[in-house]
């Protein structure tokens, strides 16, 4: 099946295909290209910042899981160095996020700790884009999967929504990974955000909500997964009333921040469920962070059919497509 594998392809396809939409109207796609559904994945599919550092958590997730048990410190140790390299690396001119610079930049300094360096004001997409990995990786437990999504997160987006929207993300991963019927997903994420409103986790996020303001960890972390939870309602309204073709982003938000980003790019798998190509071209085809929208429908797709639904051609010509290909073989 390669659920794993398919959810890297996926992701990496969809980000490509958004790469050549974002920063575009739909007026603008359209003047190239009229019907969403031929919406092409360009000769050379490079990708973005996106993909870049999905493989940089993936790196520092392989290196973590080969020290042992995951951990915090165990975890956040080479995954900021992974993030470092990829700040420094001439590679990094692909429309990298204002917040990931910022912040990567502070954790190129061993004075600051990571709770230090992290942006807490910051809610982009760049935290939950790269998180699908942290979904992928079978042997973490429950406590595991959601602390490692939200110290990803934090190294960078220290944002009680970044953090929510990460940690969801990673879960409808994993639950679609696990075979959990898209139609019944919407149900089983609302439940998750309901039971994680308040748990704000001190082994792993350590002392970072002395930078919040709020009357206590739990009350702000609560506001963060009432904005996923607002983003769900809209998600359901939208496919109580499904219309293929208006740009998603109307329904629920242009992917720009991190819980709009999940969203939109499960509502695009959640309306063509069994047709993952058309899903990621529908997200890609929008007037919002194009890219980031359709890596994330392309993850949601690939983790729940596997690598088989992309198309060879596309596969063969994707950047990254070794080590994507490496690393799902890992966690498959």
């Amino acid at each position: 099946m390669g659920k794993a594998t398919g959810a890297l392809l996926g992701l990496a396809i969809g980000d490509a295909i958004g790469r050549v939409t974002e920063f575009k109207s739909v007026e603008e796609i359209a003047a190239v290209e009229p019907d969403w559904r031929r919406l092409p994945l360009p000769e050379k599919a490079l990708v973005t910042d996106d993909t870049q550092m999905t493989l940089a958590l993936a790196r520092g997730l392989r290196t973590a899981l080969s020290r042992g048990t995951l951990t915090p410190l165990r975890l956040e140790r080479p995954v900021r160095e992974e993030f470092v390299d990829w700040w420094r690396s001439p590679e990094n001119n692909r429309a990298p996020g204002m917040t990931c610079l910022r912040a990567c930049e502070r954790l190129s300094h061993e004075k600051y700790r990571w709770q230090q360096a992290s942006d807490v004001g910051s809610k982009g997409c760049g935290a939950n884009m790269r998180v699908a990995p942290i979904g992928l990786i079978r042997e973490l437990d429950a406590r595991q999967l959601s602390g490692a999504a939200q110290l990803q997160s934090a190294l960078t987006h220290g944002h009680p929504t970044a953090l929510a929207a990460s940690d969801l993300t990673a879960y409808a991963v994993r639950k679609l990974a696990e075979g959990v019927p898209p139609a019944g997903l919407p149900a089983v994420l609302r439940a998750y955000a309901l039971a994680s409103r308040e748990r704000y986790d001190e082994f792993w996020l350590g002392d970072l909500a002395a930078r919040w303001y709020g009357a206590s960890p739990q009350a702000v972390l609560a506001r963060g997964w009432d904005d996923c939870l607002k983003v769900l309602d809209q998600l359901q309204a939208a496919l109580a009333a499904p219309d293929l073709e208006a740009d998603p982003c109307l329904a629920t938000g242009e992917g720009w921040v991190a819980e709009e980003a999940f969203g939109t790019g499960l509502l695009c798998f959640l309306l063509l469920p069994d047709d993952p190509v058309a899903a990621v071209r529908r997200a890609a085809y929008s007037s919002g962070d194009s890219d980031s929208l359709a890596c994330l429908t392309g993850a949601f797709a690939g983790a729940y059919h596997g690598e088989a639904v992309w198309p060879e051609e596309w596969v063969e010509r994707i950047e990254h497509r070794d080590e994507l290909l490496e690393f799902g073989a890992l966690w498959d």
